[in-house]
């Protein structure tokens, strides 16, 4: 089911690349397929959009937007203990994403020069949410919440509909909770390409965000420049590094819950103890004939899964920070002493009780991480993706007189006489 490596220097990174080649699995005339698709929607509009959501979801809803009172209605119909955890985890969230929120901020001179930046949100962000099994309420939470605090003026969200033209209602609450302000149910690279250039009924966004397919990430990459975009995700990974102190139930556990996600998921294990490694394999075994999505978890395991014998902990942390995985769990027996030297991962858990399952649901740190060894120069999604940022600058006659000689200077050497021309032209040089 899953392979075990020691680690030697050759063996390992045979491994690590053939994890790489994942993110290059997919069709190959699909960018061709998302460029027509958008090219479609820039010139028909709603019309394409109808025509393609008939075409892969079956069947189009009656309007394109659901209104309050139905969204409020569909909602009546969810499980009430179920809106009461959304609304604990859109608490937790909300109070972990309060404290990212940054102020604008000036600073004055003796000279009286003046400066300082403007921070505030986006006019109007577009939140992408997939439907049919690939649905996620927690991601309405994560990309909505942090927006909101950012200081958004308003949350665009798409869904696609299911089979008979309705949405799912799971996904519906999660927006009113998180507070979206409007709802279209349409789905794929269309709805991508609805936010991206707006339509007559879809308002034109500045920024997507949101998880989906390969099309919608597609989508996602060829129209980044139009509008910004969040990231481009690929497939879904955990590290762990556990000692011999580590529970192998609880290791075989969470590698399975990552392996779960999709066929190209990667899960792999560092540990210094080559009788933990086996106590796992055994327990991946055992545990994984119970779960539903059995068959997707032993292809993920047995082709991008892997148990890495290191030689002692310290290789693995510098294995992990070599790989800058998308989840990194460090289950050893004094955890937070390695918290300073984990410098590349999208999140880290910390223990045997902080298993990888509690940031993407309820913790509050957002999920939407990077991927596929981006977590070297990206960040996780917080509220500084929602907000732009200018600075500004006033200047007295005396102390642009003061600097004139230096600013002069540059410009000439950089060879902009008109540069040199728009200081010099102030004080009749």
């Amino acid at each position: 089911m899953i392979t075990t490596v020691i680690a030697n220097g050759k063996d390992e990174y045979d491994f690590i690349n053939n994890l790489k080649e994942r993110s290059n699995s997919g069709a190959k005339d699909v960018t061709e397929i998302v460029s027509d698709i958008l090219k479609n929607v820039k010139a028909e509009g709603d019309k394409a959009v109808f025509e393609y959501t008939v075409t892969f979801d079956g069947k189009a809803p009656d309007k394109l937007e659901i209104t309050p009172d139905e969204i409020d209605r569909i909602i009546s119909g969810c499980d009430k203990d179920y809106i009461k955890t959304l609304k604990k985890a859109a608490h937790n969230i909300e109070d972990f994403h309060k404290r990212q929120i940054q102020q604008s901020w000036l600073t004055t001179k003796e000279n009286g020069v003046i400066m300082g930046q403007r921070v505030r949100g986006l006019e109007r962000v577009g939140l992408y949410v997939p439907g049919g099994t690939a649905a996620y309420p927690s991601s309405v939470l994560m990309n909505a919440i942090p927006a909101k605090l950012a200081g958004c003026s308003e949350i665009i969200m798409t869904t696609p509909p299911s089979k008979d033209g309705t949405p799912n209602p799971d996904i519906i609450a999660a927006a009113k909770i998180a507070g979206v302000d409007r709802i279209f149910l349409m789905g794929g690279a269309q709805a991508v390409g609805a936010l991206a250039y707006g339509t007559e009924q879809v308002p034109k966004v500045d920024k997507i965000v949101g998880p989906g397919n390969i099309f919608v990430a597609t989508a996602k990459k060829l129209l980044y420049g139009v509008v910004d975009i969040d990231m481009i995700a690929g497939p879904s990974e955990i590290l762990i590094i556990a000692d011999k102190s580590a529970n192998p139930r609880f290791l075989a556990a969470d590698l399975m819950s990552q392996a779960e996600h999709d066929r190209l998921a990667s899960s792999i294990l560092l540990t210094d103890c080559e009788l933990l490694a086996d106590k796992v394999k055994a327990e991946l075994k055992k545990q994984c004939e119970t779960l539903e999505r059995k068959e997707i978890i032993e292809e993920s395991l047995k082709n991008y899964g892997a148990i890495i014998v290191c030689s002692d902990i310290s290789q693995a942390v510098d294995f992990a920070n070599e790989l800058a995985p998308e989840h990194l769990e460090v289950c050893c027996e004094n955890p937070m002493e390695y918290i300073g030297k984990l410098d590349n991962a999208g999140s880290v858990f910390l223990g045997n009780f902080s298993p990888e399952p509690l940031g993407d649901y309820f913790a509050g740190p957002n999920h939407v991480l990077p991927t596929s060894g981006t977590a070297r120069f990206f960040s996780p999604l917080s509220v500084d993706s929602f907000v732009k940022k200018s600075s500004f600058i006033y200047y007295t006659e005396d102390a642009l007189k003061a600097d004139k000689d230096d600013i002069v200077r540059f410009a000439e050497t950089e060879g902009l006489t008109a540069h040199a021309n728009s200081i010099k032209v102030r004080f009749g040089d």
